[in-house]
């Protein structure tokens, strides 16, 4: 998997071959053939590697607070200052998330790596209503609305140079998740209480 990421850096998807994979990895074509019929079969299981590798990562990481896991999950997809290595990762991601359009294998395994992040913040959005923490609100329409806004700000940052885009969409991201899942006893900076929706 990791001889495959290489690979995809420094040739992209367009010039992406076994042999190029076989070379990082130091073994012959055969031996990749072995395990896998085609570059795209391997494709595949390097995007279910990578959405296990995150969604491990994640799971590690998270504490007490959900208000405080719901914006590790979003700076993990969305950081506000991306590394070197987060931005190649995310290109080489976004790039494979490109082909999904004509390739269903693609498409499927994008499905489920989407799938897998929604139910990571709707899972912590239910905890966080349990615990009284959050008010009650329909926690897959709030994970719909954070993978939605996620997805197409890593869009943005990956094929534009808007980086204060980046950053706005992430400030009303942060502004959308207080509004939606703050509690009728939530206080405010000034010390009043956050009003209560009753729609």
């Amino acid at each position: 998997m990791k001889a495959t990421y290489r690979a995809l850096l420094e040739h992209g998807y367009a010039g992406l071959s076994i042999s190029r994979i076989a070379e990082e990895l130091d073994k012959s074509k055969a031996s990749i053939y072995y395990h896998y019929d085609s570059k795209d079969a391997l494709l595949v299981a390097f995007l279910e590697y990578a959405a296990d590798q995150f969604e491990s990562s994640v799971a590690t990481e998270t504490g007490d607070d959900p208000r405080a896991d719901l914006d590790h999950v979003v700076e993990k997809v969305l950081p506000r200052r991306p590394s070197e290595d987060q931005r190649q990762v995310q290109s080489v991601i976004l790039g494979l998330r490109s082909q999904a359009v004509t390739n269903e294998a693609f498409s499927e395994q994008f499905t489920a790596m989407d799938d897998r992040l929604a139910a990571t913040v709707r899972q912590i959005v239910d905890r966080g209503i349990e615990e009284g923490a959050f008010r009650d609100v329909d926690a897959a329409q709030v994970a719909e609305h954070v993978l939605a806004t996620v997805n197409g700000a890593m869009y943005a940052r990956a094929t534009t140079d808007r980086e204060d885009a980046v950053a706005s969409v992430r400030d009303s991201l942060s502004a959308y998740l207080d509004a939606t899942l703050a509690t009728a006893s939530s206080t405010l900076e000034d010390g009043t209480s956050a009003p209560e929706d009753e729609t």
